[in-house]
């Protein structure tokens, strides 16, 4: 599968032109129409009545209009940083601004898509695991498309060039190896890395990563197959640990390779790279 399709979360955040340029840059590697998607997300009507209900000012629906026209002002902005940055690739594209639920709304889209790119949620937000994380876990168990969560904080001047793998043999794992295949076959190096694979059984064959590196050299992809022994830290930590040292510009990983609420209350891989990534990640469900 080629990249042709690809649709980028944009909003009025400093990160968001940082997500921009990661999603122009794949759309010019590849070829790819890139799609702006700027949600208007409002609260329901129902939280100006309680609480949230001043005692005397406007009503909640000037209130609601009010912050539509506020919210459509922004997103007016970040449109045309969206079409200087067609203009300045000589990509093609298109913008949408939406009203909904951000994570919903992000997961109809990326329906039409063959990637979606967002931002990783902000670490130092006081919202719970599930609210945080939801406009990555969101689209990445319900819109059937790979996601790739560009980190909250850094510059990446490259993206794809060296590419890690995270592969533990799994469905998941080898669902993203797929989804990433066009990403693979454009970089310059791939690494596979097996974390603790003596805990896979006879799923890794005789040497960890070997036989998914066969995979890849069929589709014209040089891989290195590599494996590590983690028994201080977590396999996530360890992924992220083995990235920071090879120097890598997309780490490639498949989600939630057991219950979504196991995970949530346990941690789990799919967690830590959420909440700690230094490079952008590639998740596959």
């Amino acid at each position: 599968m080629a990249l042709k399709d690809i649709l980028v979360h944009l909003d009025a955040t400093p990160r968001s032109a940082v997500r921009l340029a990661a999603a122009a840059g794949l759309a010019r590697q590849h070829g790819a129409h890139l799609t702006g998607l700027c949600v208007i997300d409002l609260p329901n009507t129902e939280y100006f009545y309680g609480a949230g209900m001043t005692l005397v000012g406007p009503g909640p629906e000037q209130v609601m209009e009010r912050m539509r026209a506020d919210a459509a002002a922004r997103c007016e902005v970040v449109e045309a940083a969206f079409q200087d940055m067609l203009r300045q690739q000589e990509l093609e594209g298109e913008w949408r601004m939406v009203e909904g639920a951000t994570p919903a709304t992000l997961s109809l889209h990326a329906r039409y898509a063959d990637l979606l790119v967002v931002g990783q949620p902000d670490p130092y937000s006081k919202t719970i695991d599930a609210g945080r994380h939801a406009t990555v876990v969101t689209p990445l168990m319900s819109s059937g498309r790979p996601v790739l969560a560009v980190p909250f904080a850094g510059t990446f001047e490259t993206l794809g060039q060296h590419v890690l793998v995270a592969w533990n043999a799994s469905r998941e794992a080898a669902r993203a190896v797929n989804d990433a295949m066009p990403l693979l076959q454009g970089a310059r190096k791939v690494t596979i890395l097996a974390i603790n694979a003596q805990r896979g059984g006879g799923a890794h064959g005789d040497v960890p990563a070997a036989d998914i590196a066969l995979h890849l050299a069929r589709h014209g992809v040089t891989a290195e197959a590599a494996h590590t022994v983690a028994n201080d830290i977590s396999d996530g930590e360890a992924l992220l640990s083995y990235a920071a040292d090879l120097g890598v510009d997309l780490l490639v990983a498949g989600a939630y390779g057991h219950s979504r609420a196991r995970e949530l209350v346990f941690g789990g891989v799919t967690r830590t790279l959420i909440s700690e990534m230094t490079v952008p990640v590639l998740f596959s469900h």
